[in-house]
């Protein structure tokens, strides 16, 4: 490998070396796939406050507004397609290098770029179908759009009459036991965690890297902005997701 910046080089042989990686990624690897950041200033929700999850339960206008912000943000999301980054991710867990991808972002984009959805570990969930939040069954959102730019119709779980929302971790709203459950234990597992577009002040998220450290693996942060947690790692990227580890993976 030749003509490359040091920092390339050593994320190259950082992931030569490791046999059981985890990857865990935040806004920064889609923003380059041109979806904005949700909690930037002058992101999504400046112009779209989120309603909370306790409002979503006792009322029907805040459950149509909800659905009507749903549709505003919408575009951005749906032709949004997955970066070099999530590509350069995809490419590793094929090779077998990357066992798991846990993720803060909620857009679909590392199933997109190839990656099963077993391995793709979603702590905030996914906003691109909906689910009944009694009985967890699972819709797809083009009917509830088609029905809601009608007469704002709110959908009702065809199966047991409950209340369906788009399948995110709203305000308020729990933390999925199951896929922190899961994050913990395949943190635990690895030797080698990249945390790749986190800003690293989500918590409990962002206690995975310094769980993985801790627990004797090499922590890797690619970022464009300095996180509370360089100090602890092995190897720090101020810069672009898709260019660096695209170059160290190779994948253009």
């Amino acid at each position: 490998m030749t003509d490359v910046a040091p920092e390339v080089a050593e994320l190259k042989r950082l992931i030569d070396e490791s046999r059981r990686a985890v990857v865990f990624t935040g806004a920064g690897i889609s923003t380059e796939s041109g979806i904005p950041d949700f909690r930037s200033p002058g992101g999504i929700w400046d112009q779209y406050r989120p309603v909370e999850f306790h409002d979503f339960l006792r009322s029907e206008e805040m459950r149509r507004e909800a659905w009507r912000r749903k549709f505003a943000t919408h575009p951005a999301i749906a032709r949004a397609e997955p970066s070099r980054g999530h590509r350069a991710v995809a490419e590793l867990a094929r090779r077998g290098t990357v066992a798991s991808v846990v993720t803060q972002n909620i857009d679909g984009l590392h199933q997109r770029s190839g990656m099963a959805d077993d391995m793709v570990i979603e702590l905030h969930g996914n906003t691109t179908y909906a689910h009944c939040l009694r009985c967890g069954e699972r819709f797809e959102l083009a009917p509830i759009f088609e029905a809601f730019s009608v007469d704002e119709t709110l959908p009702v779980c065809s199966a047991c009459g409950g209340l369906v929302k788009t399948a995110t971790i709203s305000f308020g709203q729990q933390m999925p036991a199951d896929a922190m459950r899961r994050a913990e234990e395949e943190t635990l597992g690895c030797d080698l965690f990249l945390a790749i577009g986190s800003s690293l002040t989500v918590y409990p998220a962002a206690g995975f890297p310094a769980l993985a450290k801790q627990n004797g693996a090499r922590l890797v942060i690619i970022n464009r902005e300095p996180t509370e947690l360089d100090a602890l790692a092995d190897l720090v990227v101020h810069g672009e997701i898709g260019p660096t580890l695209g170059a160290a993976v190779g994948v253009d």
